[in-house]
């Protein structure tokens, strides 16, 4: 189940987004068991991941973003063309 965000908190994360390169890049291979794997390490080392979607028309990005979501249990935080953002927050180890 992925975390809720309300608007402001989209806008705010799609701010810091535009300053990330983007650190995966999605091709002909989709969401598979390793794309999923490299973008669950991604989001553990840092919260907020860009994605690149090559060679995807906008139906199989939304197909592909919420098999990425449902795979990492993270949040979609928004999308520019072909590159979208997610977010899962830090869990903080005491």
């Amino acid at each position: 189940m992925s975390l809720k965000l309300s608007g402001a908190e989209k806008s705010r994360l799609r701010g810091r987004g535009q300053t990330l390169e983007a650190a995966l890049k999605i091709g002909r291979e989709g969401a598979s068991p390793a794309v999923i794997a490299a973008l669950d390490r991604l989001l553990t080392a840092h919260d907020l991941v860009k994605v690149r979607f090559m060679g995807a028309d906008r139906d199989q990005r939304a197909i592909l973003t919420s098999q990425l979501v449902e795979g990492t249990t993270s949040t979609f935080a928004g999308s520019v063309g072909s590159t979208a953002l997610f977010y899962r927050p830090k869990v903080e180890i005491v």
